[in-house]
């Protein structure tokens, strides 16, 4: 049985850690004694959240698509901390746009955000946890990859499939290093995605699908990465966790 004593004192890196999901997440790990980087673009939200949550929550602004700007924030996170230990890709874009209105410009900024983020970071962090025989990775993946989409466009949509393929990838790369990479795929987590970017019809229509009848907190989906986290899941890895109220099964 794993030492559940080793949950302590971890260093977690969440991404887009101002927004309802990342912050969470963040709450979610600071509750179990980690320590966390709160990574977002937008620095006076971080500022306001890390001033929240304290001392063992430290925020830095950049842009996780940007290669210079990754790895000056992950030199800055070596040199207050060190080494991170879980490393949840969160940061994302939502675009509702299908294929006819989906251009060019709006295809490469949803996938260098919600795809090569994650690349990025994980190049920085995964010979670490590979030299250290223990790692978590956590991609936030979407029912998108699985559904083609429901309200969510094309290059969203495409993005959260490639990110579930990333993550396969690395899970099979990294097991035999004590390193294990998993997703969640949330549907309709109650935060901008659905109070901001869906009207009122298309959530009363999308909540008529839900089994449950209702949306998902925040705080369930950071649950589950909390838990992926852990030491008591070290032998599940390259697995998408559904979180989705019954919306898709399979």
């Amino acid at each position: 049985m794993p030492d559940q004593s080793k949950n302590k004192n971890r260093l977690a890196f969440v991404t887009g850690a101002a927004g309802a999901l990342g912050a969470a997440t963040a709450r979610a790990f600071l509750a179990q004694g980690h320590r966390v980087v709160l990574a977002d673009s937008n620095a006076a939200a971080l500022d306001a959240l890390a001033t929240e949550l304290g001392t063992n929550a430290f925020p830095l602004a950049f842009d996780v698509s940007d290669e210079a700007q990754v790895k000056a924030a992950c030199d800055a996170t070596r040199q207050h901390w060190g080494s991170v230990d879980i490393l949840v890709n969160n940061a994302g874009i939502l675009s509702n746009n299908k294929i006819a209105e989906t251009t060019p410009e709006e295809w490469r900024r949803i996938l260098a955000v919600n795809l090569d983020g994650p690349f990025l970071l994980c190049r920085q962090w995964v010979p670490a946890m590979r030299e250290r025989r223990w790692g978590r990775i956590i991609n936030m993946c979407s029912v998108a990859m699985k559904t083609g989409g429901l309200t969510a466009g094309t290059a969203y949509t495409t993005s959260k499939g490639a990110l579930g393929a990333f993550t396969f990838s690395l899970a099979r790369e990294l097991a035999p290093f004590g390193v294990t990479a998993n997703g969640v795929a949330p549907a309709y987590v109650r935060t901008k995605m659905v109070t901001e970017q869906l009207s009122e019809e298309q959530r009363q229509q999308t909540l008529r699908g839900i089994p449950v009848g209702r949306f998902s907190e925040p705080e369930e989906v950071a649950h589950a990465v909390a838990f992926l986290a852990s030491e008591l899941a070290g032998f599940i890895t390259g697995e998408i966790l559904d979180i989705n109220g019954g919306l898709h099964l399979d």
